[in-house]
């Protein structure tokens, strides 16, 4: 019996905000922000899977949020082949891992190897309930185009509610 006040959900976790700055060693393990770190540690997941769906930056999923993902891109209908497709690199690229006591987290051979992140600089950020990691070539890459008529974004979003 539950007790009043008292619920069995699980709670909201909020992610950290902003770009965080990370570093990939010669051995391939990313030390992960501790900002990351206790986001992690607070939804209670010190198992991830890391991978990349698009091949040019890394995901890593908190274990319980990788559930799901994949139980989306099982599902039947008809884009079963484009989630196949999906389900099928991201496979290829991922690996369940755990953080380790010193908050690292060890990226797949093949993964850092193919998006460059090997002894690079990476930038870090919490997006949609996963953590995104960027080389610093992807990155300058974005920013820029990020950055491209911004005024114009600014605009067309502040009439949609942007404050």
């Amino acid at each position: 019996m539950e007790e009043a006040g008292h619920s069995n959900a699980p709670k909201a976790v909020e992610a950290p905000r902003g770009t965080l700055s990370g570093r990939v060693d010669e051995k391939g393990r990313l030390k992960l922000p501790a900002a990351i770190v206790q986001y992690l540690e607070a939804l209670g997941d010190k198992k991830v899977f890391v991978t990349t769906l698009n091949t040019s930056t890394a995901l890593i999923y908190p274990i319980s949020v990788w559930r799901e993902t994949e139980a989306m891109l099982q599902e039947p209908g008809e884009d079963a082949d484009l989630r196949s497709d999906v389900a099928f690199v991201a496979n290829h690229y991922g690996e369940d891992t755990e953080i380790d006591g010193q908050g690292r987290v060890l990226l797949p051979t093949t993964l850092r190897r193919d998006l460059e992140l090997e002894r690079d600089d990476v930038h870090v950020l919490c997006f949609k309930q996963r953590i995104e990691i960027f080389g610093s070539k992807v990155y300058a890459q974005r920013l820029e185009a990020a950055k491209s008529g911004l005024a114009d974004k600014l605009k067309a979003l502040e009439k949609k509610g942007l404050r």
